[in-house]
């Protein structure tokens, strides 16, 4: 089961709205297939792993483990508790058990009615916090939320803005933690933050210093105060900017929703609906602590620098214990669950 995560792993970023997912083989205590689902649309794990059985005779002898419950209803691919019956495997191992409405235990229960033998819960806790973007989706009906944010040795996050060059971005941590949060970015169906951010930064929110695909840009901008000559506004790419006007601007690119009313909570109603699995908050301090306030986050992520301001933009007033904490060239990285 460790290696089914391990596998499902690598697809990270790639397969929303599905979950993550990878499927190992074992006859006689050897696996003799493997595979994951590597993108929407294409064939699940369980399909992949049995298309990577060089003896397929071997399969009704075969136990085949999987890290989410196989799915039992006709998508955008068949569904994979047909193929199990179809090859007659016998024994199928499973870590979590989907929360999707659409199977949430009817794979278990069509396998077992043809005579297969099911046990699921194995490594059910690894399993669900590696979906916890999918699991989190399905039972809170929102995204899954990480809020991320870099401060000084002395608590602020950015310097005054009477102070700042205009245009110039003031970097708190170290190019190798820059790239970590591109990762990070990669990773997430979209990015957010307000637009006094944007005003502020000029911000790109892509993933340039890392491989993988951009977020979704989404921009806090009640007033519609976004600057016609930033980035996000210039470029070919989609944004969504979430307003408050009755009067919904139009553009060839970008996307503009009013909100009503004018909140996180309608924000995260409208993000469900679009299905739209997670969120990294990248915000100012007002958007910031605005979740923090009202608690709507799964994960927090802060860089903590060596740096100093003495004066500035202060962190958000965050009063967590750390779950880990790791270092990078200097830059101290604590993460937070919710």
């Amino acid at each position: 089961m460790q290696r089914c995560l391990d596998l499902a792993q690598h697809a990270l970023g790639d397969t929303y709205p599905n979950p993550l997912v990878g499927s190992v083989i074992v006859y006689q205590n050897q696996i003799i297939g493997e595979g994951w689902h590597q993108k929407s649309g294409e064939p699940h794990a369980e399909v992949n792993a049995i298309a990577s059985v060089a003896d397929k005779t071997l399969l009704p002898k075969s136990t085949l483990y999987v890290n989410l419950e196989p799915c039992a209803h006709f998508g955008k691919t068949p569904p994979c508790t047909q193929i199990i019956k179809d090859y007659q495997i016998p024994r199928v191992k499973i870590g979590s058990i989907d929360p999707n409405p659409k199977v949430a235990g009817k794979g278990v229960q069509l396998l077992e009615s043809w005579g297969c033998q099911v046990t699921h819960g194995i490594l059910k806790k690894e399993a669900d916090f590696l979906n916890r973007r999918f699991f989190t989706f399905h039972q809170k009906k929102r995204p899954y939320l990480i809020l991320k944010w870099a401060q000084t040795a002395d608590r602020f996050i950015a310097p005054s803005r009477s102070v700042k060059k205009k245009s110039s971005v003031f970097w708190i941590t170290t190019t190798q933690s820059r790239q970590k949060v591109h990762r990070w970015r990669s990773e997430e169906y979209a990015i957010l933050v307000g637009v006094q951010t944007v005003i502020d930064d000029n911000p790109q929110l892509t993933t340039r210093d890392w491989k993988g695909t951009d977020p979704l840009r989404l921009v806090l901008d009640p007033n519609l105060r976004m600057p016609k000559n930033t980035s996000l506004y210039k470029d070919n790419t989609t944004s969504y900017f979430f307003h408050q006007h009755s009067k919904i601007p139009s553009h060839e690119v970008h996307r503009y929703i009013s909100l009503e009313p004018f909140n996180l909570k309608s924000l995260l109603d409208f993000c469900y609906k679009e299905e739209i699995q997670s969120i990294i908050v990248e915000g100012g301090q007002k958007t910031l602590q605005g979740f923090i306030d009202q608690n709507l986050w799964d994960e927090a992520r802060v860089f903590r620098s060596e740096k100093k301001l003495n004066n500035g933009i202060s962190a958000p007033i965050f009063n967590e214990e750390a779950t880990r904490t790791e270092f990078i060239n200097g830059d101290q990285l604590s993460f937070y669950f919710n």
